[in-house]
């Protein structure tokens, strides 16, 4: 159940975003959106971890830093300004879903997971899905700078998720998220500070917006991103990445009433499909019983340890998907 819950989470969530980003970016700079973005998010996990008290492993503060700077900061950033100086949302969105591609290329020799035929159909089948779902904007043009950006936010988030999961930290959830957090709120609100842009507007649209990403998007999708590598691995979920771009085309269709085409309905099925054949492959979903079934048995770790286990219990070998 927490594997279907992850993995639906993960989607919608991370989905969210894209719908954050066009919200906020109405109203202000990408810079000044992503600075108080992770100052409101990093002020709330603070709050909480002032209340709790836990006790971190001094050595695995320096690889949570890396991890939040390659997996929020510079992926974000890539994206945010590349799509800023005008390369298309649905481009950009297709550029960065690359991300399953190449964790799966890595994943053998970095992770020791093996990616199986069926997986590699259903990776390379993604990456037709969602270049359907976004056929409309691949006619349009954009600087060639901007389409660097994405891809090296692309890059920066394969190379964060490889990291998680060959350094297999025992960090719990809520405590990752908040120093990710602290490191994203640091660069973005120097960025926006040198810029001249840290100041926020007046109009409550901008605070609409940063609530929609901080808690959809900030504690939402990385939280269920975080939680969705230790059930998934590093490919399956990467693989579920491919069901953001449709499932933003959703968000569009009830919020801002963009039409879906048939190329567009076609792309999402394509996406679904590549989804189930790479989880499926691995045992990681199976359909069972008129429902579908996690076969993961991997310990996952709470967002909230116990009092009692203030030390963090070793993880296991890395698990060899067969």
């Amino acid at each position: 159940m927490t594997a279907l819950v992850a993995a639906a989470g993960l989607v919608v969530m991370w989905s969210s975003g894209f719908v954050g980003a066009r919200l906020g970016t109405a109203e202000a700079p990408a810079d000044t959106l992503l600075a108080w973005r992770y100052l409101a998010a990093a002020a709330i996990l603070v709050a909480i971890v002032v209340v709790r008290r836990p006790r971190w492993r001094r050595a695995d503060l320096p690889r949570q830093a890396l991890l939040g700077l390659l997996c929020q900061c510079l992926y974000l950033a890539g994206v945010v300004t590349g799509v800023g100086l005008g390369v298309p949302a649905g481009v950009a969105a297709l550029i960065a879903v690359l991300q399953p591609l190449v964790v799966g290329a890595l994943a053998g020799p970095v992770l020791g997971e093996r990616v199986r035929p069926r997986q590699w159909l259903g990776l390379a089948a993604g990456v037709g899905g969602v270049g359907l779902v976004v056929a409309g904007d691949a006619a349009v043009g954009g600087p060639p700078l901007g389409y660097a950006l994405v891809a090296g936010g692309m890059l920066a988030l394969s190379a964060g998720t490889l990291l998680e999961r060959r350094w297999r930290l025992a960090t719990p959830l809520l405590d990752s998220l908040t120093i990710h957090c602290l490191v994203s709120a640091a660069v973005f609100v120097a960025s926006a500070a040198l810029a001249g842009r840290l100041a926020p507007p007046a109009g409550a649209g901008f605070w609409w917006a940063v609530a929609w990403v901080v808690v959809l998007s900030t504690f939402g999708g990385y939280g269920c991103y975080l939680l969705a590598l230790r059930i998934f691995g590093a490919t399956g979920a990467s693989t579920l990445l491919y069901l953001t771009p449709p499932t933003t085309m959703l968000w569009a269709l009830s919020m801002f009433g963009e039409r879906i085409g048939w190329l567009g309905v076609v792309g999402l099925v394509a996406c679904a499909g590549s989804v189930w054949l790479v989880l499926s492959a691995n045992g990681r979903l199976r359909w069972t019983r008129g429902r579908w079934r996690s076969s993961s048995t991997r310990r996952v770790e709470p967002a909230f340890p116990s009092s009692r286990s203030p030390t963090p219990t070793p993880r296991s070998a890395p698990t060899r998907v067969t």
